[in-house]
Parts: C-alpha cells; structure tokens; sequence
C-alpha cells in the first residue's frame, strides 16, 4: 500500500472518507484502513509527522502496519486534506465536546469526512472550525484510536442498512473480500 503525499488539489478528496489527525502511533493508521476496508470507505488521510514512513521516497507504512487485502482504500498524507474535498462534503468531528450529537442518534451524512484527534490530544481549534458536525460516542471512558475508528464505520454501516441504503457484509455467504489465512493477507507464506 502506497501512501499518496504532496499537495492536494479540490477534487482529491472523495466522501466517506476519515481524516486523522496528527495521530501519533502507525499501529493506529493502519488500522483506520483496515477499518475503512471493512466499512466500505475509499478514503483515510492524516497530517502531521509523527507517524515514521518508510521506503525510499518514505511513502509506506511500516511492513507491520500494510496488508495487501486494503489495496481498496486510498491512504493519503497532507497537512491539509480538507482542501481535497468539495463544498458537498460534511467534516464530522469526533470529539468529546458539550452539544456534541450522542452517536446513538446521530444521523449519518452521505458525504461525511470522519475526523479523530491525536490519541494523546483534541483537535485543535482550526480543525474544530472547518468541521459541520460534532459527535461523540458514549462511552464509560475514552477509546483509543482505532476502537473510535471502528466504532464509527461499524455505526455508520449498520444505519445504513437498516434503512435500506446499503446491503449487510455478510459472513456466512463469503460475499467479501477477505483472505482465508491471515498469511495471505499480509503476503506471507
């Protein structure tokens, strides 16, 4: 899985998608794609340059953090992905904030660009302006990361099939793209 990096230009962005930002640990990029992947989404951008990229040209995770089973995402790193998408697309924040949406009711744009904080912090108030919606999810305590990450597609995925837009993953009838052995996934035998 390559990493596109560089400039953006309007256009780039295509919803759904996540956006991480500056996120600190590439255990957790590489399990928004992973994420992504199993919900359906094409897009995962993050800033910052916490998260160490490998390769010649440093445009890879690394080996640990890729699967080749998540070709179907497009994973992009800019400092500022929200210049990729058009007026359309609605940045939800997910945020413990006061007047946030409980994720339990909320509704899910079509065009919504999921946006997660650093694990180890907020978004920053330049990011809280450009995004349209904020929501949390009720828990006893915060999730890391990823767990949000999770949290959030599986929702998104399971109102959108109740209310007819999108059909079940299914397990029993394989009608997904997964590996039979984990080994395949991650390009070992």
């Amino acid at each position: 899985m390559g990493i596109h990096t560089g400039p953006v230009r309007r256009g780039d962005g295509r919803t759904p998608a996540v956006a991480l930002i500056d996120p600190k640990f590439p255990h957790n990029v590489g399990a928004a794609v992973r994420a992504a992947s199993c919900y359906g989404i094409g897009q995962v951008w993050f800033t910052g340059d916490r998260v160490r990229l490998v390769g010649e040209r440093r445009s890879r995770l690394p080996r640990e953090e890729r699967m080749r089973g998540y070709q179907d995402v497009e994973l992009r790193h800019a400092d500022r992905p929200f210049d990729a998408f058009d007026s359309t697309a609605v940045p939800v924040a997910v945020e413990l904030r006061r007047n946030a949406e409980s994720l339990i009711e909320f509704t899910h744009p079509d065009n919504a660009v999921y946006v997660f904080g650093p694990e180890d912090g907020s978004l920053d108030r330049a990011v809280l302006e450009v995004c349209h919606r904020f929501v949390v999810i009720p828990t006893r305590h915060c999730t890391n990361l990823s767990a949000a990450v999770y949290t959030v597609l599986y929702d998104r995925h399971a109102k959108r099939v109740a209310a007819g837009l999108e059909t079940a993953n299914s397990v029993r009838g394989r009608d997904f793209d997964e590996p039979d052995h984990m080994a395949d996934a991650v390009g070992v035998r």
